[in-house]
């Protein structure tokens, strides 16, 4: 049997030329780009006058990648289609590739104007190509006022999630601050999902390699483990801050970073809460798990604790991901992992993993075709 699921984490690379085809030359030439070295060893990105360099996968990742069909869904929304229905894929949550530097931005308008371009494009290009496919909008990081504007524009174009990085940049109020209070506002009024995806706290590009957290014996599986962490940061500032309470129509997605920490979380934070409470500061109308159960919602792609979150600890609000096309995704073994996963599982488990938290999420999708 055929197991259809929705997938709240994948990603689309834009083409290189998005910007320098609808942006005068001189905001253009600043907005990221990226060069591989002639070895194709290392690449490095480059955004508005600064850049980083960073060493390119193994040889192991580019066989991996020449299994998609040529040009691949990673670059043609209509090859996507193709792909996921080949993997049993049905609606999929998309994030940017390119734009997940647009931290590194410096000039407001810059960002502003950015935001604007990346967002038509993913509508013309992912977006009208099916209602399967759900680009998440990019938007401001230096003006809160730019960025509510804008998720009210994109929003009323039939978006429906925005991405913002686990981090904001070292300039910007983390997400515990007031200043964030119109993108929160802009966000819940409109419908729009708030989307942080793992491993993307903003870059420090005045540090060698400044992703690598660890070296040495472990390195790899070390600094994996660590983008882990960013997510369940920003979540804890958006709920111990009031944000939720202050919005609770706000919703909060976050991708590929399993879904078995948001008991654990909310445990901490309510032990704090009660045993601290003469320091804490604001109080809330409620306890901070509900918070968690009540408006976060997280993916995974092969995680057999994120079940238990939800058959265990009451956490239902847990969703599956493909992470199309990384390597620690499932593109190629998509339907062994589902099974893997859920054919011990009832059916009511699979279906609200596999489709009903993204259904609830994202209201209107259609819907997945009867398992065959």
């Amino acid at each position: 049997m055929k197991i259809w699921a929705n997938s709240a984490d994948s990603h689309f690379v834009e083409p290189m030329d998005v910007f320098r085809d609808h942006l005068p030359a001189e905001l253009a030439e600043r907005l990221p780009r990226s060069e591989k070295d002639s070895a194709g060893e290392y690449e490095t990105i480059f955004v508005d006058g600064r850049s980083f360099r960073r060493k390119m996968p193994s040889r192991t990742r580019d066989e991996f990648l020449r299994t998609f069909p040529s040009p691949g869904g990673i670059r043609d929304a209509r090859q996507r289609i193709v792909d996921n229905d080949g993997e049993g894929v049905w609606a999929e949550v998309v994030y940017p590739s390119m734009g997940l530097w647009n931290g590194m931005i410096r000039d407001p308008r810059l960002a502003r104007e950015a935001a604007r371009v990346a967002n038509d494009w993913a509508i013309a290009e992912i977006q009208s190509v099916s209602p399967r496919l759900l680009p998440t909008a990019e938007i401001s990081l230096l003006s809160m006022d730019d960025a509510a504007a804008e998720i009210e524009r994109v929003a009323d174009l039939g978006m429906r999630g925005v991405f913002l990085p686990t981090r904001p940049p070292a300039a910007v109020d983390l997400y515990n601050r007031d200043s964030w209070e119109p993108v929160w506002d802009a966000a819940e009024t409109s419908g729009m999902v708030i989307c942080f995806h793992i491993g993307t706290d903003t870059v420090d590009p005045t540090v060698a390699d400044s992703q690598v957290v660890f070296r040495g014996p472990g390195g790899a599986v070390l600094n994996y483990v660590e983008t882990s962490y960013g997510g369940q940061r920003a979540v804890a500032q958006m709920v111990t801050s009031g944000a939720l309470d202050r919005h609770p129509g706000l919703t909060v997605l976050v991708s590929e970073g399993g879904a078995s920490w948001v008991p654990f979380l909310g445990d901490r934070m309510n032990e704090a809460y009660r045993q601290h409470g003469a320091a804490v500061q604001p109080k809330l109308s409620m306890e901070p798990k509900q918070f968690l159960y009540r408006q976060v919602y997280t993916s995974f792609q092969h995680d057999v604790s994120a079940i238990t979150a939800l058959t265990g600890d009451g956490y239902r609000n847990v969703m599956w991901g493909s992470d199309y096309p990384h390597l620690e995704g499932t593109y190629g073994h998509t339907q062994k992992t589902l099974h893997e996963l859920f054919d011990d599982q009832p059916v009511e488990v699979r279906e609200r993993i596999t489709q009903g938290a993204f259904e609830e999420l994202f209201p209107g999708v259609p819907p997945v075709p009867v398992a065959a």
